[in-house]
């Protein structure tokens, strides 16, 4: 019982460091027909990125572009914690929310007319590390997007 306590406690307490030393994550987007950067925190990645850290490859598609947004869409709504915040013709930005601590990450994609690519970007809103969580979500996307 008392070792449950200080568990609890020790969890608590680094959760409230955790907060106050984040930065919260605002860039989110398009800006001059790109995904906004990442930080240079490790908890982002982009397929607009050229460092290996914060790099990781778009999804390709052989569909029209409605029928491979409409297919992502419904893939994303199907996996747990997901909201769908903003979609244009070009462009979806979902959150996605830890099951535990309810910490939110953004995810965005990009299409670009004339192209059968899907730019990504999916960034920790706040924090520094994210333990790889954002780079293995989206390749579970493509792997499912894939299929």
């Amino acid at each position: 019982m008392k070792s449950n306590f200080i568990i609890g406690f020790t969890l608590s307490g680094l959760m409230a460091l955790g907060s106050c030393s984040a930065k919260n994550n605002l860039s989110l987007g398009l800006e001059n027909g790109e995904l906004k950067k990442c930080p240079s925190s490790p908890n982002c990645v982009s397929s607009f990125e050229k460092d290996s850290s914060h790099s990781i490859e778009p999804l390709l598609y052989s569909t029209t572009k409605n029928e491979a947004a409409g297919k992502l869409k419904s893939l994303l709504l199907g996996m747990k914690r997901t909201t769908l915040i903003n979609k244009t013709d070009d462009y979806m930005h979902f959150e996605f929310r830890s099951k535990i601590f309810r910490f939110v990450d953004d995810v965005e994609f990009y299409f670009p007319d004339n192209k059968k690519i899907i730019h990504i970007r999916s960034a920790s809103r706040t924090g520094y590390s994210d333990m790889g969580v954002n780079r293995k979500r989206i390749e579970k996307i493509r792997t499912l997007f894939s299929e």
